[in-house]
């Protein structure tokens, strides 16, 4: 038979977090245990935002999931967490993985919330804003990426 554990409410923004605020529930010298641990037992991650809908009722739920894959679980047992977000990006098909700004882009391209709140909810605002010039839609006149700016 198969135990699950729900952590339940852990306070972070993001997957990653997540993972690193589990870790650090232990002590210096048995993190490193605990990752590898973790590395084998972590069924998924899901970190959420509910945000205020643009019609002004209600709340529209933005979800970040992390779904370990062999890529991930080794990330986790060897400390490379800071990897985990570009493989999350790799694997939303494959895996159905979904970063909180693959959630927030969707979110926001059906209208069913702000630009604003959009941007004001991003885990990285600037790679936010490219993904919605590259999907079609308008930043309005919300500065453009860093990295487009003229």
């Amino acid at each position: 038979e198969t135990g699950h554990l729900a952590l339940g409410t852990l306070h972070t923004n993001t997957a990653v977090q997540s993972i690193n605020r589990i870790v650090d529930m232990f002590p210096a010298h048995a993190q490193s245990q605990i990752r590898t641990v973790l590395s084998f037992v972590l069924e998924g991650v899901v970190t959420q935002q509910l945000i205020p809908r643009a019609t002004g009722t209600g709340r529209a739920l933005a979800a970040e999931v992390l779904v370990p894959n062999p890529a991930i679980r080794n990330l986790i047992r060897e400390d490379k967490l800071h990897q985990v977000y570009s493989q999350m990006q790799i694997g939303q098909s494959k895996f159905g993985m979904q970063t909180m700004n693959q959630s927030l882009l969707d979110l926001y391209l059906k209208k069913a919330i702000s630009l604003p709140d959009a941007l004001a909810c991003a885990s990285e605002v600037d790679e936010l804003k490219t993904m919605i010039l590259n999907a079609g839609g308008s930043l309005g006149n919300v500065a453009p990426p860093v990295s487009i700016r003229r």
